[in-house]
């Protein structure tokens, strides 16, 4: 004689919350603005520092109407001071940024920039993973803010 084992009866399954026909579909918003620390700082011509900013998202135009420009055509090297001018919204207080305000930068922010533009704007995060030389221990730091040994 065989034995039969009864299948086990399903848990019961509650339906889904019903979602009211009027509400709107989730509308996902995209982040275009990045806040930034310069390492060193801007230095207006009064002699005060801004170290705080906001780069934007670059558009096709901002990268194509650099190419243009007469002063990147007779130097290529400046195309990332023009494109960075069109792409820095703020420095501190100053709002005005143009290719002149991006020259007056020191060579370490010049490059902070350039590096904070191909991040947002390439890989989209502004996050990068490191290791430390000492223990060899890798983790994650937001290149977009914070200071020295604040977390």
């Amino acid at each position: 004689m065989r034995r039969q084992i009864a299948p086990e009866a399903a848990p019961a399954v509650e339906p889904p919350a019903s979602v009211p026909a009027s509400a709107p579909p989730a509308v996902e918003r995209m982040r275009t603005e990045f806040t930034f620390e310069l390492p060193r700082g801007y230095v207006d011509g009064a002699g005060q520092v801004h170290r705080t900013g906001v780069m934007r998202l670059a558009t096709a135009r901002d990268e194509l109407v650099p190419l243009r420009d007469d002063r990147v055509r007779e130097n290529p090297a400046y195309l990332s001071v023009v494109l960075l001018g069109r792409v820095v919204e703020r420095i501190g207080s100053v709002t005005d940024i143009h290719a002149g305000v991006i020259e007056d930068l020191f060579a370490s922010d010049l490059a902070f920039l350039q590096d904070f533009y191909r991040r947002i704007n390439a890989e989209g995060h502004t996050r990068a993973q490191v290791t430390c030389p000492s223990c060899a221990t890798g983790f994650a730091v937001d290149l977009a803010g914070g200071r020295l040994g604040e977390s």
